[in-house]
């Protein structure tokens, strides 16, 4: 087995994410009929017929296409499939090939990636092989977000836990962490085996002693805030916060209702009682703002959180060592015990669970079972050097908020405490939510 000094993976072990990314795209959308493989149309949704397609179209085009220069696997595909091109609202209009013909091409598109990557490939190619998988891995995520969306059932998954599994408990976990102060380098290391362009590159940042939760806020937590008319009070909200509360007439999480019996949110077509230890999620970033103004708290800057996370105390606590970590734990790859990853909970579970998963200053689930919102715009750093794939990240600097750490239903595979994802402050359908810091 061949190795790849360059990524630290053989070409045998890249084929297998090839082809587990892509069972799982299927897995998350074979159990729906036709009506629903289309579905309605959202602002924050896609087809999912369109978006299956869409995976093998960006793998056609990078790999086949842009390293080794085969001709395209459909003559049609950039007009079927080119997400940057194709306006979001016309992608219900599309004269989409049938289920058949798109599990057709998908299959077609796979077996040329995999049978170049069976022939001693380049780095490029393996390269943008990667970046492929990864591609599709935020896209199954955003496909499990879809699902919550249209209120479909909970996808009916290999890797989800069985029916008499009992909820994993934890409670909550209250309290801050006191972090201190010091210089601190934000960014990907030149080392790194494989990085988005928006990560590059290390660079220092001079931080200041502050406290943050040592859990996300939970729903109980952000239930009072609701009840005591955290929505209906201007002064908690910032102009744009309000603007936007007061066009969609938001008065409570998008997934929440009241009833007689008290408050209660949906999960995938379930509705059940607000669960008081569990994170809130589903809220924007103008609602994380609002309950923070409320709350007299607010949201840790990127760079408070990645030192929360990622950081390192002196041997005195006084300082921060320089060491950085990769994941909160350590640098060991990420394990149920340590992390909600992988759909492997099919939810979100107990803020105080995983105590295995925490940071050195006792910081706990800064990665999986929620992204959370930073203060922070989402701008590239000042040695920033763009990708090949040039509209990952540049198109959107200044019109996001920066989140981090990953959420249930992302691939163990992609996250890492340096992942930068980013959604504009008006999104709700995400797995995100928030933790605060001390004013």
């Amino acid at each position: 087995m061949s190795q790849i000094s360059r990524f630290g993976m053989s070409s045998e072990e890249v084929i297998a994410w090839v082809v587990d990314a892509r069972e799982r795209a299927l897995e998350l959308v074979a159990d729906l009929d036709d009506e629903q493989i289309m579905g309605l149309l959202f602002p924050t949704t896609n087809p999912l017929l369109w978006e299956i397609g869409h995976h093998a179209w960006f793998q056609s085009f990078w790999v086949l296409r842009y390293v080794a220069g085969q001709t395209p696997v459909r003559e049609d595909e950039d007009a079927l499939y080119d997400s940057i091109a194709i306006e979001h609202d016309i992608r219900w209009d599309l004269p989409l090939p049938s289920r058949g013909e798109t599990l057709k091409y998908l299959r077609t598109v796979q077996d040329r990636v995999i049978a170049l990557l069976h022939a001693e490939p380049s780095d490029e190619l393996l390269y943008h092989a990667l970046y492929a998988i990864l591609h599709e891995d935020m896209h199954t995520e955003a496909i499990t977000y879809t699902r919550q969306t249209l209120g479909y059932v909970a996808p009916a998954l290999s890797t989800a836990p069985k029916a008499e599994r009992r909820p994993l408990g934890g409670g909550p976990l209250a309290g801050d962490a006191q972090i201190p102060g010091g210089t601190f380098m934000l960014g990907a290391d030149r080392d790194e085996p494989f990085v988005f362009d928006n990560e590059k590159w290390a660079h220092p940042v001079e931080i200041e002693p502050f406290a943050i939760g040592r859990a996300a806020v939970t729903q109980a937590e952000f239930l009072r805030f609701v009840e005591e008319d955290g929505y209906g009070r201007r002064e908690f909200w910032q102009e744009e916060g309000w603007q936007w509360r007061t066009e969609v007439q938001a008065i409570h999480p998008v997934y929440w209702r009241r009833v007689d019996s008290g408050w209660q949110r949906r999960h995938f077509d379930t509705w059940n009682a607000v669960e008081e230890h569990l994170p809130v999620i589903h809220v924007n970033w103008h609602e994380a703002q609002a309950y923070c103004a409320w709350a007299g708290r607010r949201l840790p800057s990127e760079a408070e959180w990645q030192v929360a996370a990622s950081a390192e105390p002196t041997a005195d606590g006084k300082g921060l060592s320089g060491r950085r970590r990769r994941f909160p734990w350590g640098d060991a790859a990420p394990s149920p015990e340590r992390a909600n990853l992988d759909w492997q909970a099919m939810s979100c579970v107990d803020v105080g669970a995983l105590p295995a998963g925490d940071s050195p200053f006792g910081c706990r689930q800064m990665v999986g079972n929620l992204w959370e919102w930073t203060d922070d715009t989402f701008l590239p750093f000042a040695d920033f050097v763009v990708d090949p794939y040039k509209d990952y990240s540049e198109p959107w600097f200044g019109t996001r908020k920066v989140m981090l750490g990953g959420c249930w239903a992302t691939r163990s595979r992609l996250i890492r405490n340096n992942y930068r994802n980013f959604q504009t402050p008006d999104r709700r359908d995400a797995w995100v939510g928030f933790r605060t810091c001390a004013q």
